[in-house]
């Protein structure tokens, strides 16, 4: 067995009794156990949250490299010169 596959950690949350039993229903309905709903669930949830997070940090990031590029361009270096001259050999005009 792998490590990945051991369940070394636990967690544990009060729930009103009608959440409970609404939660049990579902994991019923799929044929699978109330722990393995709720770590399910939770990962689909905690994924969603990464993603949005990282998506918007990323965002931000790329609206701010981006409109620094517009506003201070970089100069061409040698080898962007070098490769527009050979461009512009192999086309015809």
């Amino acid at each position: 067995m792998s490590p990945e596959t051991l369940k070394t950690e636990r967690i544990e949350a009060r729930v009103r009794p009608s959440d409970k039993a609404f939660i049990e229903d579902a994991a019923n309905h799929l044929g699978i156990s109330v722990a393995d709903f709720l770590v399910s669930s939770a990962k689909e949830r905690a994924e969603e949250v990464i993603r949005r997070r990282d998506q918007i940090q990323l965002s931000r990031r790329d609206q701010q490299a981006f409109v620094e590029s517009l506003l201070h361009p970089a100069a061409a270096g040698p080898a962007l010169k070098a490769a527009v001259k050979a461009y512009d050999e192999s086309v015809e005009h």
